[in-house]
């Protein structure tokens, strides 16, 4: 985990002020790499690259970037982890590469020196984000992983192309000027977070994963081509399924595990796991066991809320491991002052709650180890969350309704909640918040459309709360319709709520800390084996889902741990907005700053005055309108202006 920042203007300069910018870029970074930073430039044509530095492997200063390749043609900057290095180093070696350190940097190098970049992208196995400039044909590549763990943003100010790990390396350069987008910034209200290529300023974008895009000038409106695509992945696994029993099938995903474990365990620092005591924390415990020498050092986070609260399941699976384990206290009132520290760790408007127990674990893991192993990617991939049992339900309600009757049915459900939600007293207002819900999945016009409702919050259009409307999806063409519903939902979340959601909480919250997360169950060779399983190997009746992960860990821990339903990761928002942050919402919420940030207030105060007055489930709309005002008032109203 580290940080990357650059930019390239296409016009000679000065070698002293292109590094003093792009430090000042990087600097911004510093978060993501508090062990050692560099600049490389080139005055010739305005080139300049910066890097912050969080040292996992070759520790010396071999493994300093940026780095040069041996025969000095490319120059590369690189945030994350090659996980099969040592097997390509092997393969570069016999074919006559020399090594000076023990740095994946130095084989990228050597691999693109052999390959070409993109033969040599599509080999690493990693978390990756890779910006290489290429001396002799003067051309710029920047580079993601396939999941999208790695992050990376590209634009362009004037002339000048920009590129960092995070957007606040932009805001470091005198020409960047940043101006809100309203299409994402209606993306935003509906999903909590802006799904890619978006972001929240106009002309940035995020580079998708599994994608490269190569610059020949700075000015050029090059288009990113996929190297590893999930889409593929999925229709792959549909021609080519896997037919043998549950027994075997159990196998061959624990080995395809294994072998992901033992290569992210690879660090030469300090390395430890997060352990929540769910299925694919503790499925990850036991294969760390096997493969380690010493005892594996376990984190989990308690909470004084027994709703919240999963230590005591993670230490009975710490003890039947025998790792060595630490459980740290989360109080409410540091709970509430990572608050404040949101909008500077997310840069752009992220509203998931769970953000800030992450952090917090993440800060407290820190001063323990430099790396940490977490299992994101389980609920996606085998039918870990409810959702995948409720919405079919949903949508064969919907589908056994003519659509002509279907809309009739839909229109009078949306006008029947808004006459009830002018109702006094909280009943009649949820009752007509659902009735409005669900008429939204009644008028859906499209298998795409009806899939993306689901962890969706403010509606677009008249109903909702913004001016513009969303940008349409970038999966809307992509969309592998040979999917059953369920299966559909899985995808979604996989293309979408990964890399802009879970994986971006994780990231930014980690790396705020200077911690490395890695996550082995988004290994490419286990996603892909995941989409050639039936669906009876991930979801059993009545509704038990991630099966063959929950048979997996029955081999290592017997009992009650493979059969808890799932919990997740939050803290009590609802309560400390009605308490302890109200006044501070209150605030952030007044008509006239919801009105300057160009946001109907109407429905905003409708569904606050909701939560404060009941138990309804408004909070997470609630979060994401006062997440969104928070982050304008850090990066300041008029900067943050929308057109």
């Amino acid at each position: 985990m580290c940080g990357l920042a650059g930019f390239w203007s296409g016009k000679p300069g000065e070698a002293e002020e292109l590094s003093r910018t792009v430090a000042a870029m990087s600097d911004t970074l510093a978060h993501r790499g508090p062990d050692d930073s560099g600049v490389w430039v080139d005055p010739a044509v305005g080139l300049a690259f910066g890097f912050r530095r969080l040292a996992v492997l070759e520790l010396s200063p071999l493994g300093h970037q940026p780095m040069t390749s041996e025969s000095g043609r490319y120059v590369v900057i690189f945030n994350g982890e090659i996980y099969n290095f040592q097997d390509l180093r092997s393969e570069l070696a016999g074919r006559g590469h020399r090594f000076q350190g023990r740095s994946d940097t130095e084989v990228i190098l050597a691999s693109v020196e052999e390959w070409g970049v993109e033969v040599a992208v599509s080999r690493f196995n990693g978390m990756f984000a890779i910006a290489l400039w290429d001396c002799a044909d003067r051309t710029l590549t920047l580079a993601r992983d396939p999941l999208g763990i790695k992050p990376l943003y590209y634009g362009r100010t004037g002339d000048t192309l920009l590129f960092a790990s995070e957007l606040k390396a932009f805001r470091a350069h005198t020409a960047f000027h940043p101006e809100v987008d309203p299409g994402a910034m209606a993306l935003y209200f509906r999903h909590g977070f802006i799904p890619g290529p978006w972001s929240i300023y106009r002309g940035v974008r995020k580079l998708e994963p599994g994608c490269m895009v190569t610059f020949r000038q700075p000015t050029d409106s090059a288009v990113p081509r996929a190297y590893w695509s999930l889409t593929r992945a999925v229709r792959k696994g549909i021609n080519d399924p896997f037919y043998g029993s549950e027994v075997e099938a159990c196998r061959e995903l624990e080995l395809l595990l294994r072998d992901a474990v033992r290569r992210q365990m690879v660090a030469d620092v300090p390395l430890g796991v997060f352990l929540s005591g769910g299925i694919d924390s503790s499925i990850l415990v036991a294969l760390m066991r096997d493969q380690s020498s010493v005892p594996v050092r376990t984190f989990t986070a308690s909470f004084r809320e027994k709703r919240f609260d999963e230590a005591p399941h993670a230490a009975k699976v710490a003890d039947n491991f025998g790792t060595d384990h630490t459980e740290l206290s989360v109080t409410p009132d540091a709970a509430l002052g990572v608050i404040p520290l949101l909008p500077a760790m997310y840069d752009e408007p992220f509203a998931d709650v769970s953000q800030i127990p992450v952090h917090l674990l993440s800060s407290l893991v820190r001063k323990h180890v430099t790396v940490c192993l977490s299992g994101e990617g389980g609920d996606e991939l085998f039918g870990g969350y409810t959702h995948y049992w409720d919405s079919p339900a949903m949508r064969r309600r919907t589908e056994i309704v003519p659509f002509p009757f279907r809309f009739l049915a839909g229109v009078t459900a949306r006008s029947t909640g808004r006459v009830l939600k002018e109702f006094p007293g909280c009943l009649p207002r949820r009752v007509g918040g659902s009735l409005t819900a669900h008429s939204d999945f009644l008028l859906a016009g499209s298998e795409f459309d009806l899939v993306s409702m689901h962890n969706s919050y403010w509606p677009s259009g008249d109903r909702g709360i913004v001016k513009a409307s969303p940008y349409p999806h970038r999966l809307a063409g992509f969309f592998p319709h040979e999917l059953d519903y369920t299966g559909q939902l899985m995808f979604y979340d996989t293309a979408v709520g990964l890399p802009d959601g879970l994986l971006t909480k994780v990231d930014r919250a980690g790396s705020f800390a200077s911690l490395e997360v890695r996550v082995p169950l988004l290994d490419p060779g286990v996603v892909e084996f995941a989409w050639r399983l039936p669906a009876r190997f991930k979801l059993r009746p009545p509704g038990h889902g991630k099966w063959i992960l929950r048979s997996l860990l029955r081999r290592y821990f017997p009992g009650e741990i493979a059969d808890r339903p799932k919990q997740g990761f939050s803290v009590p928002i609802a309560a400390w907005l009605r308490g302890a942050l109200r006044d501070w919402a209150e605030s952030l919420l007044a008509p006239g700053r919801l009105k300057d940030s160009g946001l109907r207030a109407g429905p905003v105060r409708e569904a606050w005055n909701e939560l404060l007055c009941s138990d309804c489930e408004w909070e997470p709309r609630i979060w994401i309108v006062i997440v969104y005002q928070a982050w304008r008032e850090r990066w300041g109203r008029d900067q943050c202006r929308v057109p």
